[in-house]
């Protein structure tokens, strides 16, 4: 890497920290060419601490260590974009990053929809919300639902109407995320089983 040090005249570049599963930013540090050769070498992330004046290995009192996964450099060759995984909350004052949120998994849209399905079932006004009222008539109604969704997309995909197609298969993916939570799970629970498969 052809890091530029001397860009600010101080020698030291921002180092953005992200965590490496969950691609969420945990916190921003900044290295000089000694701390970044010493993160290579220990694959442990650290930084030239401005206010101590010296190397300071992430974790190096409160064991909440970055492991270095990776390491990339932004296209004007003085910022490093640094790919983690964390042991323990990453901030200083014990949360998970120094923004203050948690280090969770976020599936986009699918997320903001777990968040709906569970909303509905909560507020349990049957007669305005499909949810409350398919959740009100118990687990083996959404199961059931379900298996209608998945017949209709696996008839949809024998035919050559991909609209239709599209439709279905989110019919489907919508009522499964009704099942999981109806058995107390989430995609977080799916995302962990399968990287348990990964090879």
């Amino acid at each position: 890497m052809n890091i530029n040090f001397n860009k600010n005249n101080d020698g030291l570049v921002p180092a953005i920290i992200q965590d490496a599963t969950t691609k969420n930013v945990l916190m921003l540090g900044y290295m000089n060419e000694d701390a970044f050769n010493k993160t290579k070498e220990t694959n442990l992330v650290t930084f030239f601490s401005r206010t101590k004046n010296r190397l300071w290995t992430k974790g190096e009192e409160s064991g909440n260590v970055l492991n270095l996964v990776d390491m990339k450099l932004d296209c004007d060759n003085d910022t490093l974009l640094i790919q983690v995984n964390p042991k323990g909350p990453t901030c200083h004052k014990g949360s998970d990053t120094c923004w203050n949120e948690e280090n969770n998994s976020n599936f986009g849209f699918f997320s903001t929809l777990e968040n709906v399905i569970s909303e509905r079932v909560a507020n349990k006004d049957t007669k305005k919300s499909y949810i409350a009222n398919l959740f009100d008539k118990g687990i083996n109604k959404v199961a059931q639902k379900v298996g209608e969704e998945a017949v209709e997309t696996v008839i949809e995909a024998m035919d050559n109407n991909d609209e239709l197609f599209l439709y279905e298969s989110a019919d489907l993916l919508f009522h499964y995320l009704m099942l999981l939570q109806a058995k107390g799970f989430t995609l977080k629970d799916i995302e962990a089983e399968l990287k348990k498969r990964q090879k």
